[in-house]
């Protein structure tokens, strides 16, 4: 990592691409709620964690990055996700920039990108993923300086990938899945991967609050088979 515990990782909208506008509006206005309706426990229970929501510009526009988590994981195995993982002490305050140095840490870890490329830009309402107990502060970047990326440890990454954001909002990619336990959800049918729960649940607020969203068949249901 360039940084050092003594110097604060800032967020900076300086120098995005405008077509990011609508991504750091959705920041600046967006109510907790309005993303889950998994929030923090009010005790102060839950393990500190951070994800990283990269956005790049490849060859067919804006994507995002994610990553399958190897199947032989005890927490969401093989499911796509971005980028993250739990706070280590050496990531600093959890109350201030640990969350950020967190989600770079976590997706060099998990991708080998280089974290001096990118531009962090904003920080959204933090989460809570009720099955884990992990309390997530979604951060975002700009791959302002993209770098190659791939699985470093298949122990803990199954693969690396990037989706353009033309896929998830085509609404034949769109599915909505219904967990054993009832609960409903949006899901992205993308890049050989079925993309649910958290992480398809923040795209989808991402996007209906970017005014990305394009109509889709939300009767339209893909099953879990058997994801936990």
């Amino acid at each position: 990592m360039p940084e050092t515990p003594e110097t604060p990782v800032v967020p900076s909208k300086d120098g995005l691409p405008h077509w990011l506008d609508p991504v750091v509006h959705v920041v600046e206005t967006v109510e907790p709620l309005q993303l889950s309706r998994f929030l923090p426990p009010g005790n102060g229970d839950g393990r500190q964690s951070a994800v990283l929501i990269l956005f790049g510009e490849g060859q067919r526009g804006p994507e995002l990055l994610l990553m399958e988590r190897a199947s032989s994981l005890r927490s969401h195995a093989g499911q796509p996700a971005f980028p993250g993982g739990a706070l280590d002490p050496e990531d600093g305050d959890p109350t201030a920039d640990g969350p950020l140095r967190a989600a770079l840490r976590e997706a060099e870890e998990e991708t080998g990108l280089d974290p001096s490329g990118v531009q962090i830009f904003g920080v959204l309402p933090k989460l809570y993923i009720p099955v884990s107990g992990f309390v997530v502060t979604p951060v975002l970047g700009w791959w302002r300086e993209p770098s190659p990326v791939g699985v470093v440890d298949p122990n803990e990454t199954a693969r690396v990938f990037t989706v353009p954001v033309a896929d998830l909002t085509d609404p034949a990619n769109r599915a909505t899945t219904v967990h054993p336990s009832g609960h409903r959800g949006p899901a992205f049918l993308v890049e050989s991967a079925l993309v649910w729960g958290f992480t398809a649940g923040i795209i989808d607020r991402l996007l209906h609050y970017a005014g990305w969203e394009r109509p889709w068949d939300g009767d339209r249901q893909v099953p879990l088979d058997g994801r936990a």
